[in-house]
């Protein structure tokens, strides 16, 4: 009987624990923003991707998001979908998504993608047309185009409708950490950290 009891309490913990690794259950079918006064099928529907297959150079690095900023449908969900095209030798840079797990699915070209864990233990793989890999929810990870012909193109679902992502680089040396800082935890000076910042510039 005390097994059966202590079973019970670890299947409890572990359902928790998966509810609480997602957005928050709503009480019902869907959450309609107060600004919308009409609801119909419209509603349901976001067309704006399409912009992302459409264009003069699809060769072009680019990136759409259709998170619950961009489709308010999407509130309380818990899901999200995210596009992506590098071009060649292109690099999505370091970052995380805290939010959310990212299940990213090549549609074309190839990725060489990796996370990092929280002990430090880096991952990577090169993916072909077809493939998918998961990002674990929070971990820093990045996406790059090895081909130095053609472009690579996919997609990401996340499992939560707030998707948004903190850029490593951004984060660091876009923002106002002091340079003294950022040199002291790099163990450098700061001539190279404002070198860095002034490379970035606007590329990050």
């Amino acid at each position: 009987m005390a097994r059966q009891v202590i079973f019970f309490i670890c299947v409890v913990l572990a359902i928790a624990g998966l509810v609480h690794a997602s957005d928050p259950d709503i009480l019902f079918d869907y959450i309609v923003p107060p600004n919308v006064t009409v609801l119909d099928r419209n509603f349901f529907t976001y067309t704006k991707i399409q912009g992302f297959f459409v264009g003069s150079n699809l060769t072009d690095p680019k990136s759409m998001l259709a998170s619950m900023a961009e489709f308010p449908a999407l509130n309380g969900q818990s899901v999200s979908l995210s596009f992506l095209r590098l071009g060649p030798g292109g690099v999505s840079a370091p970052h995380t998504r805290p939010h959310a797990t990212g299940l990213f699915f090549v549609l074309s070209g190839r990725f060489g993608v990796g996370f990092v864990d929280s002990t430090n233990k880096l991952y990577t793989q090169t993916l072909e047309t077809g493939d998918m890999f998961i990002f674990p929810k929070g971990l820093v990870h990045y996406q790059y185009n090895p081909d130095d012909k053609e472009p690579a193109v996919a997609v990401a679902a996340f499992g939560s409708a707030s998707a948004s992502s903190v850029s490593i680089p951004g984060s660091l040396f876009d923002t106002n950490i002091e340079d003294v800082v950022l040199a002291k935890s790099f163990k450098t000076d700061v001539t190279t950290i404002r070198k860095l910042k002034a490379g970035l510039g606007n590329k990050i």
